[in-house]
């Protein structure tokens, strides 16, 4: 009996020092789900924890420099004591690129954003906001209609041609060897030349396109709604209440591998009738009157011609230029007018991302009724892409 007593008396002494013994062992962490490399999609794509979504982040710097107008003649930036004869902008941009595989193709968001300063003018603007599922294209992003749209580091004169970037819904169809077509509408508020009444009908845009190892090429068309201002029909008794424009538009760039990797050379023209910023005209604010319509209701037309190159002249040095033509012919009494643009540059990029630039420009805007408005600007840059 005494034996047994013992036995069981040293049992629990052997149980008790385990446990005290386990309650001294650590505890196992729990597991962390780390950050995970997405190659699904190409460089510096991550998987979000917990998710199967891929995310890339990325960001821009720039800052520059440019001297305006320096012609010693009336629209000289320089005569006119209110006028700036300098713009400097800093400006850094947030880019967030979120993609996910999906049974019907992958679904993608894609934000990018930048806030600026120009002159002691703080803004803030969102550049692009869409969304991307299989063939499908949702929200703010360039026109459909637009091709080229400058080769030049800074450009800064503006040229002639389209570049916009507005709210639209979109479908593309792949077709295989690189042609595509897509069909889209897209916001009229971006494409209003001139005193515009409320919103009515988004502008109706197609494109055909190829893209190949000799370059690419694109052919687009565009309808656009005439929508003029109440107080213009209040006045305007013998034109229509409103009507459609139209635009066609055509490019062609071909890669010149025979100079050095990344050379190119395009051309492209552009016709409208009472759609004129799908030629270019948005960039002619503050220099003439230009509108869609005329003062008799009947739309205004016009053109535009422009060709560029960029040559990778070495490893590190690139050099462009642009050039542009365009002629408008407006309804009624307003003002027909011409005006031809040329814009070229030099950039230095000595390492990966980042590139150092210098940009000179000259336009010329010629009305029939009064002398011609000229520009003459340089500018300096400096970006960092990461």
């Amino acid at each position: 009996m005494k034996l047994f007593k013992s036995m069981m008396l040293g049992a629990a002494a052997v149980a008790t020092a385990s446990t005290a013994q386990a309650a001294d062992l650590p505890v196992a962490p729990e597991p962390v789900d780390y950050v995970r490399v997405c190659d699904a999609y190409g460089a510096r794509f991550y998987y979000i924890p917990g998710t199967e979504t891929c995310l890339r982040v990325g960001g821009r710097v720039r800052t520059q420099f440019v001297v305006n107008n320096v012609l010693d003649n009336a629209s000289s930036a320089w005569r006119n004591r209110d006028s700036d004869g300098y713009s400097w902008l800093a400006r850094g941009y947030l880019y967030l690129d979120a993609r996910t595989a999906t049974e019907f193709g992958t679904l993608r968001a894609y934000v990018a954003m930048y806030a600026s300063d120009s002159n002691g003018g703080n803004t803030a603007s969102l550049d692009n906001a869409y969304i991307q599922w299989g063939g499908l294209t949702a929200g703010r992003l360039g026109s459909n209609f637009d091709i080229f749209t400058g080769q030049t580091f800074m450009g800064v004169v503006s040229r002639d041609w389209s570049d916009s970037t507005l709210n639209q819904l979109a479908y593309t169809a792949a077709f295989g060897n690189g042609f595509s077509a897509t069909i889209a509408v897209e916001d009229r508020s971006g494409r209003e030349v001139g005193t515009y009444g409320g919103t009515r009908a988004p502008d109706l845009v197609g494109a055909l396109g190829v893209s190949q190892g000799w370059g690419s090429a694109q052919l687009s068309g565009a309808l656009h709604q005439v929508y003029p201002s109440a107080a213009f029909n209040s006045t305007n008794a013998t034109g229509s209440e409103d009507s459609f424009g139209w635009a066609i538009g055509a490019g062609v760039k071909f890669n010149l591998p025979m100079a050095n990797s990344g050379s190119n050379i395009y051309f492209q023209g552009f016709y409208a009738d009472g759609a004129l910023s799908y030629i270019g005209t948005n960039s002619l604010e503050g220099t003439t009157a230009v509108t869609d319509y005329g003062s008799n209701g009947d739309t205004s037309t016009g053109y535009s011609l422009s060709a560029g190159a960029y040559i990778q002249a070495t490893s590190t040095v690139g050099l462009a230029l642009d050039g542009s033509y365009m002629d408008v012919d407006q309804g009624g009494t307003n003002v027909d007018f011409n005006r031809w643009a040329i814009d070229g540059s030099v950039q230095w990029s000595p390492v990966s991302g980042f590139a150092i630039g210098a940009d000179v420009g000259y336009a010329s805007v010629d009305p029939d009724n009064s002398a011609s408005f000229d520009e003459l600007l340089f500018g300096v840059r400096l970006q960092r892409t990461f």
